[in-house]
């Protein structure tokens, strides 16, 4: 018998192991897309990211499918919205996946919301309301102010995660804000004639795009969140319409149209589509063509 060689094996063997090593990516679990946008734009080659949605999807209506528990339990990093968003479906994925990594209190559990200012805290909360977020209106990423806040955040918890890759991080946070802060400045110039536009929403979905462009929100459609609206408060609308008439009806692309083309028809008051997240239209394929199409569909649809 002849015999084996074995230093060309274990050569072969501690190569791979230092590859491996040197290549290791943080994975990262992204409840939404534009988390999962943000993800990459600030972990470039040293993460590899997973969406659990996409941009035609209402993420309050989550199934926790056995794919995602399979996704989550290999995570290293667990990137929410937070604020009762996921409140349906992500605490099923947590305890099924058994990921201690990425459990509450642990690094690896990052909820976008926990580094921004709320709004629309609810006076009172009624679960028989609809669909009532007792944080606060959970749609943070409407505004481009708080993708800065959050990108700030998220690269401080993948430092932590990845010590070794922590200047790396810090670069790609440095030149990610540069754009974003050059793209701001761009789409605040580009949407000035929109400021104080009155508007109506079929669901509360934009406040915090409201508060950016200093929108005048007259009217929503839906009397109880994410409910679809009785005749009743329709009527009542229609007739808000006809004395204080908004120039445009804003609509998720996820959220059936039946009710605001309804609107539309009774009102001529146009009806704008918006992305609400990457991948919510063919154009809107990261974080900045998202804005772009945002802002662009409502000044097209703008008339003074």
């Amino acid at each position: 018998m002849s015999k084996i060689n074995y230093i060309p094996f274990l050569s072969l063997l501690v190569l791979l192991s230092f590859s491996m090593a040197t290549h290791a990516e943080v994975k990262v679990f992204a409840c939404e897309p534009e988390w999962a946008a943000l993800a990459s734009e600030l972990g470039g080659e040293q993460v590899s990211v997973f969406s659990a949605t996409t941009g035609l999807q209402d993420p309050h209506q989550i199934q926790a499918r056995p794919s995602l528990i399979a996704q989550l339990r290999s995570a290293d990093l667990l990137a929410c919205t937070g604020a009762e968003l996921e409140t349906g479906w992500l605490p099923l994925l947590l305890q099924r996946a058994a990921n201690q990594k990425v459990q509450a209190g642990k690094p690896g559990h990052f909820m976008a919301t926990e580094f921004v200012r709320l709004l629309g805290m609810p006076k009172k909360i009624d679960r028989s309301q609809g669909e009532v977020h007792a944080a606060g209106n959970p749609h943070i990423q409407t505004s481009p102010a708080n993708i800065l806040l959050v990108a700030k955040a998220m690269v401080a918890r993948l430092q932590i995660i990845d010590p070794d890759h922590s200047v790396f991080y810090t670069a790609r946070l440095s030149n990610f804000t540069e754009r974003w802060q050059a793209a701001m400045t761009k789409w605040k110039a580009l949407t000035r004639e929109l400021r104080d536009m009155p508007i109506a929403v079929q669901h509360n979905s934009w406040v915090y795009l409201e508060d950016w462009l200093k929108l005048n929100n007259l009217a929503t459609l839906e009397d109880k969140p994410g409910i679809p609206p009785s005749s009743g408060h329709l009527s009542q609308v229609l007739e808000k319409m006809q004395n204080q008439p908004a120039k445009m009806l804003l609509l998720a692309s996820y959220q059936s149209d039946k009710a605001a083309q309804w609107f539309a028809q009774k009102t001529n008051i146009p009806v704008v589509t918006l992305p609400f997240t990457v991948g919510g239209s063919e154009q809107a394929t990261d974080l900045f063509s998202l804005y772009d199409t945002t802002f662009t569909l409502m000044l097209e649809a703008y008339k003074p």
